[in-house]
């Protein structure tokens, strides 16, 4: 709802213009992450931080942390300030990897305030503390580039791009720390990948095409072949024109030879 109402509120009151193809990345990219959503596992029921903290700390989920890390900066860094201002991914990428720590945070903190509700000492457990920094420096990155974006690109390509985006790593992280793809069934699994194809050509379409005249009143002439047709020329009278134009200048006669 947020994609379709930023492309349209920023036509009519910011005057950017979406494309017929943009509207279509648009649909295609909500079709898709609709489908991944159906098809996503649920989420295992964690209740108490010592169970969040077995979590974090497993392998896999501590080696898929590093990973984003070294992405975010290196976006932060090297791709940011030489990309930043010419390519739209950059930033919504950074805001996108740092969405994964976000998210995270929030459901360990969820379950914190349930645990302080419920009289249990969460106040001096030291997870809490780690995931309140980790959330309020993750939210500030988050709406810092969120806000370089918007300053550059127009409104109606941003949002849709950063909720594809962001989507698809929130997902990811939750079933890698919550080891979802174990339950994962073979439709779902089907599902999943062509929910994240749908996004992908969504997002081609919006990316691609942002600067093409395409709309539903202009597509019969953007469609039709402006090439002229070949001439059909007779195989029986066939005109040679033999003109030698390095050697002789062009107000000489030219020379024809007509063949039956």
């Amino acid at each position: 709802f947020s994609v379709l109402c930023s492309a349209i509120l920023s036509s009519y009151l910011l005057g950017e213009r979406l494309n017929l193809l943009g509207k279509l990345g648009c649909l295609l990219s909500l079709v898709g992450s609709t489908v991944m959503v159906i098809h996503a596992p649920e989420d295992e029921e964690v209740t108490t931080l010592e169970e969040m903290t077995s979590k974090l700390k497993e392998p896999g989920f501590l080696a898929y942390a590093a990973v984003l890390l070294a992405l975010c900066f290196v976006l932060i860094f090297y791709l940011g300030p030489r990309y930043g201002q010419s390519n739209i991914l950059v930033y919504l990428a950074i805001c996108s990897v740092i969405g994964a720590f976000s998210v995270s945070s929030v459901k360990g903190l969820g379950i914190a305030i349930k645990g302080f509700f419920a009289g249990q000492p969460v106040l001096q457990h030291p997870l809490t503390w780690i995931l309140v920094i980790t959330l309020v420096a993750s939210i500030t990155t988050q709406i810092n580039y969120l806000n370089k974006s918007l300053d550059i690109f127009n409104t109606s390509l941003v949002f849709p791009i950063y909720y594809v985006l962001f989507t698809t790593i929130v997902i990811t992280t939750s079933i890698i720390l919550f080891k979802e793809w174990v339950a994962m069934t073979v439709v779902d699994i089907i599902g999943t990948v062509c929910g994240f194809l749908t996004i992908i050509l969504g997002v081609f379409l919006l990316h691609a095409f942002k600067d093409m005249d395409v709309s539903l009143g202009n597509l019969p002439q953007v469609l039709q072949n402006e090439q002229p047709a070949p001439v059909t020329r007779d195989d029986k009278n066939i005109l040679i024109e033999v003109d030698n134009s390095s050697i002789a200048p062009e107000d000489k006669p030219k020379v024809f030879m007509l063949y039956t």
